[in-house]
Order: C-alpha cells, then structure tokens, then sequence
C-alpha cells in the first residue's frame, strides 16, 4: 500500500508536532518552511529558557485560553504537561518545573532539543525542506511552493492533504508574516484581524521621562487593570512600557482601549508594603530634604520609578496621600504595540471555519494549526503548550479524515 503523502507548511512547533504525528502513522510527509532553517522563533524562546509548558492543574492550565478554552480542550486533553515532559524525556531532554511552576528543559536553551526532534523526523523518513515557500494555489487548485533561494520556478505539492502551520503575525523575521490572511480569505475561510498579544502599550512620556529612563527597569511592581491584579517587572521604552506584568493583562487592556480609546494602569511600586508602611517610613524622613532624596532612602524607590510618580503629575505632600498615589501610580496606555515587537498575535482563522479535526470547512484537504487558528493565552508555558498539542490534534484529524475515505490526491477547483 502506498504511503498517503501529507506536505506540512510551517517548520515551527506546530508544524514539526504535526509532521511527527503523521510520520508516525506511516504517511509520507514533506515539510516546507521558507526559512533557511527550522523552528526560528521555538529558538528565539530558548533565549529565555523555554518555557514550554506550566505545571499547575490541568483545569488551570485549560483556563488560561480564555474564550477558546472550551475548543482548544480536547486537543489540550490529549496532550498535556506530563506528555510534554515525557516526550522531551525521550529526546533526551529532562525538564523541571521552576518556583512559578513554569516548565523549563533542564538545558535551558531549545537548541539541544530542537535537534533531537529533527533528527527524529529525519529518522521517520520526513522530507525536511528549507527555503521553500508555500505561495497558495495555482490555477487549477493545487497547492504551490517555491525554492527562496534561487526563485525558481513554483512547483505544485503532490498530497494528499495539506497542514498549515505558519504562525501568525509576531516576530515576521523570523518567518511568521501573517501573509497567508489574505490567501484563505480569498478561499473563503473566516479569519479574525490578527492583532499583538502579550505585548507593550504607547504612552505619551514627557520627552524628558523618555530620554532618561528608556530602557529602564520598574521592579518589582504590581499592576492592576479590570479587576485584575498581576506581580512582576515593567519595562520602560522610548513610546511606552512593555514587560511581563503587563503582558498578562494586555487582552483585556487591548480590549479597552479598542473600545474607549486608552486605559488607565494603575502601577503599584512597592507591593510588598501597604498605605500605613510606607506613610510611615515617609513621615519619619526629614522635611528639608528633596522629595525625590525622601523617595530613595525611605522607600528605596529607583529613579525610574520616582519620574514615571512625577509623570503623574505634582505629587502630594501628606505622607499618606503620597504612599496612596505609590500603590497606585495611574499610567493612561494608548495604542499596543507594532505586532512585529509582539511575543504572540490574537486573531486568526475562526474555530466556526474548521471541523472538530481542525479541518477547514472551505477547503477540504487543508487543515490549520498553531498560531494561525483565532486564541491567544499569556507567557508561562501556555503558547507552545498549545502550539505543540494543536499541531498533534490537526495531524490525528488528517489521519482520521484520510482513514474515513478523504481525497486521493490533494487538489481544489479554484
């Protein structure tokens, strides 16, 4: 019997997941990424460790992904952080859960990691093709890819079902462009606006906050928007903050400012101390002292974090009144920030637009996944989590649509 032969686009986590799957089962798989190497931006992570999973309840880990939650779960069921860490395990990578409950490879870098599993695709028999680039359909329906070194003629894709897995707008040099929108809105598939998640927000600084304190770090804080409170760092930038603790808030601060235009962020800069503490610690200082000398001794406050109290507006002068406006030192956020500075994007083909085997409805055949499908969840394992299991879920929905009698040769009427 000859092998069903499935061309993944996209060698990213998503699409390698789905390629390894699929090689598995026995299918003949090419993939093409129209990068002169494989997994990018999965490299781009290891910078800060990998986190590539998180280690609370799996019902937690499920609740991160917010409206998608209730799509994503049979594919987050069928492959969840235990699977994950075993499945490093058996590319001989162990991996440990860090005081956040973050999941880290022992290595700390993806580099290790990442060739174990190409090896293993290369293993499997796995055509690993770089710099070609998936270019759409070509007149009678077939999908076409080009050589992006040589600019070669384009060739059709001989399959019998296509997986795409190309990411969405984040980091477009290190390949995810968005560029496939418009070619499966032209074939008629659903796809939201893609939009920066986990991302930085403008605000408009005093040209001289900005000068000085660019690059500046604001820690430890505590922000607060919607109800929502979150530890962690901020960062200063020449038009804005970005940083962990806002990156976990910036859905709902996107939201907002979609609707109304900007959102206030109220900025807590000692959150290891309450109102009477540091009302305190501020009336013992001496009062011919300058207020920015009070700041630093009593309170210990860095100079950035004093300018970004003054970018406020003039600060009080009771003690307790001045400690209240440092629990919660307003910032009005403007627009988000570029998509191409993102970590992550928002937006993507609509859960309506595909089968329960990640399948789009338009284009029988073709089958999506990773960041191109429409969620977004916060830093701390739950991207990649969900790249690598919906990668896993769309190769099982190929080799449950070819079992049940899917096409003989991949090709749509244009």
């Amino acid at each position: 019997m000859v092998a069903p032969r499935v061309c993944v686009v996209g060698g990213g986590p998503a699409g390698l997941a789905a390629a390894e799957v699929l090689a598995q089962a026995g299918c003949a798989v090419r993939v093409c990424d129209a990068m002169p190497s494989f997994g990018r931006k999965f490299l781009m992570a290891g910078r800060g460790g990998l986190n590539i999973t998180h280690s609370e309840s799996h019902a937690s880990l499920c609740d991160r992904y917010g409206p998608a939650a209730d799509w994503l779960r049979p594919a987050l069921d069928a492959w969840r952080a235990e699977d994950i860490r075993q499945w490093m395990a058996g590319l001989g990578q162990d991996s440990f859960a860090g005081s956040s409950g973050r999941v880290f490879p022992v290595a700390m870098k993806a580099s290790p990691l990442l060739r174990a599993w190409l090896e293993r695709l290369r293993g499997l028999g796995v055509d690993l093709s770089a710099n070609t680039r998936w270019l759409g359909w070509n007149t009678q329906g077939q999908p076409v890819v080009q050589n992006t070194r040589d600019a070669g003629p384009p060739q059709d894709i001989e399959a019998e079902a296509l997986v795409l897995a190309l990411g969405g707008g984040s980091w477009p040099r290190l390949g995810a462009t968005g560029g496939w929108v418009s070619l499966l809105q032209a074939r008629g598939v659903d796809v939201a606006p893609l939009q920066p998640a986990n991302c930085g927000f403008t605000v408009a600084w005093s040209s001289l906050f900005s000068q000085r304190f660019a690059g500046a770090p604001l820690k430890p804080v505590a922000v607060t928007f919607g109800g929502q409170r979150v530890r962690g760092e901020l960062m200063v930038t020449e038009t804005g903050l970005e940083g962990g603790a806002l990156y976990a808030l910036s859905a709902a601060v996107r939201a907002h400012v979609q609707a109304h235009g900007q959102a206030t962020l109220l900025c807590d800069l000692r959150p290891e101390m309450d109102v009477g503490e540091l009302a305190s610690r501020l009336a013992s200082t001496r009062a011919r002292e300058s207020l920015s000398n009070r700041l630093r001794k009593a309170l210990r406050l860095s100079p950035a974090a004093i300018g970004l109290l003054r970018e406020g507006g003039l600060l009080p002068e009771n003690p307790h009144s001045l400690a209240a406006r440092i629990k919660a030192t307003p910032v009005v956020l403007g627009a988000p920030a570029a998509i191409g500075r993102a970590i992550s994007s928002a937006g993507g083909v609509a859960w309506q637009a595909c089968t329960p085997g990640y399948m789009l409805r338009a284009l029988p055949g073709v089958f999506v996944a990773g960041e191109m499908l429409d969620w977004e969840a916060p830093t701390g394992g739950y991207l990649l989590h969900a790249c690598l299991a919906t990668g896993r879920a769309a190769a099982h929905g190929v080799l449950d649509w070819l079992q049940e009698g899917g096409a003989r040769r991949y090709s749509l009427t244009p």
